[in-house]
């Protein structure tokens, strides 16, 4: 498309969950639903249509040994964007993608900064691996260097207990959380099991990262506060694999993975059933493909969400908890068509038909 082109979108636009209009309108890279007068140059898409996806754990920059290259980052943000996803929360990279930002055809990202981790207790090459006495000076850095949000490693194997074992006293948590809030910007963690949660909640966490150590205790006071989760289903997927492989070193620790994963659909449907709010996250890059979102949308309509809900915790509710638009008069135009509604069946989002960001088509 010209600059001056006109993209006519007709169909069913999904809105949001209840509403849906007929049509609109591309007209200098932004939405409207009014029918422009005079235009010359009019390229046409019918199908349903969502507001681009949402990734909202997603890491653009990395892979299984730390920060990669602008080509490979590059190859990862185009396979989310073939995917449908268009809004990518990163949360957490050791890679500097800012230059993304320059580019028209990827995705949009919301940056935690880099990984924030206690000394010799997570992947090698992702985090600033600290002590607690740094730990507020760290988040605060960070909060400076991303968009609105920090990532905390919240716990990780204890190689001398041989299980998972909380990061961080509570008192250097309150520090640190306070000190991310007074920079205006959110924290989330990543977490396995239920021993790192009560001291992060009490410290005023926005959001936690897998959530798999989720209890009934807790499920309540998650929902109280507004703590949101980022399940990443399809990283929990791999569990029993890694258990597998820590089995002999680790015994305790691979018995508890397995028993992590063995409940993770009934910990996200009870998490879902208390009110809590639940968002879509792959956890690619690491060890994880890009361009799974699909998959979790999937996995969390297993975990007892409606479709409708899925499908919005990867569209219309995520962009609105991560404060960007979707489809409104004026906004920016990030969308992707389907050739059926995935609201009635969500394994529609694996097969985009054309997908537009910033306004123009950047797939067939």
């Amino acid at each position: 498309m010209t600059d001056g082109a006109v993209l006519h979108v007709r169909g069913r636009v999904l809105v949001g969950p209840e509403e849906v209009r007929d049509e609109l309108w591309v007209v200098g890279g932004r939405v409207t639903y009014d029918r422009p007068a005079g235009a010359d140059d009019v390229r046409t898409v019918d199908g349903w249509v969502l507001p681009g996806l949402v990734d909202a754990h997603c890491h653009v920059g990395l892979d299984a040994h730390g920060a990669v290259d602008e080509a490979t980052s590059e190859k990862q943000a185009l396979t989310d964007r073939d995917a449908g996803t268009l809004l990518i929360r990163d949360a957490g990279s050791a890679a500097d993608t800012r230059w993304i930002d320059d580019r028209e055809d990827l995705p949009r990202i919301i940056r935690a900064g880099r990984h924030i981790a206690r000394t010799r207790r997570y992947i090698r090459n992702y985090a600033h691996e600290i002590e607690p006495g740094d730990l507020a000076a760290y988040v605060t850095a960070e909060a400076r260097r991303g968009d609105g949000w920090v990532k905390l490693v919240g716990d990780w194997i204890d190689r001398e207990r041989g299980d998972l074992a909380a990061c961080w006293p509570g008192d250097a948590l309150r520090e640190a959380i306070a000190a991310a809030h007074a920079e205006g910007a959110r924290v989330t963690a990543h977490c396995f099991a239920a021993e790192s949660l009560p001291d992060l909640l009490a410290a005023g966490i926005d959001c936690v990262e897998h959530a798999t150590g989720l209890t009934e205790e807790l499920i309540p006071q998650f929902a109280e506060r507004g703590v949101a989760i980022v399940p990443t289903l399809v990283n929990i997927a791999t569990f029993p694999k890694l258990a597998a492989g820590g089995e002999e070193r680790f015994p305790a620790w691979s018995a508890h993975m397995r028993r992590l994963h063995e409940r993770r659909y009934d910990t996200v449907g009870a998490a879902h059933d208390a009110g809590i709010p639940v968002y879509v996250g792959t956890d690619a890059g690491g060890s994880l493909a890009h361009g799974l979102v699909a998959d979790e949308v999937a996995e969390l309509v297993k975990a007892g969400l409606t479709p409708v809900e899925a499908v919005g915790a990867a569209s219309w509710s995520a962009r609105a908890w991560l404060g960007r638009e979707g489809l409104t008069e004026g906004a920016p135009a990030d969308l992707v068509v389907y050739e059926a509604d995935p609201r009635a069946d969500v394994r529609v989002l694996a097969a985009p038909r054309a997908v537009v960001l910033r306004g123009r088509p950047v797939t067939p």
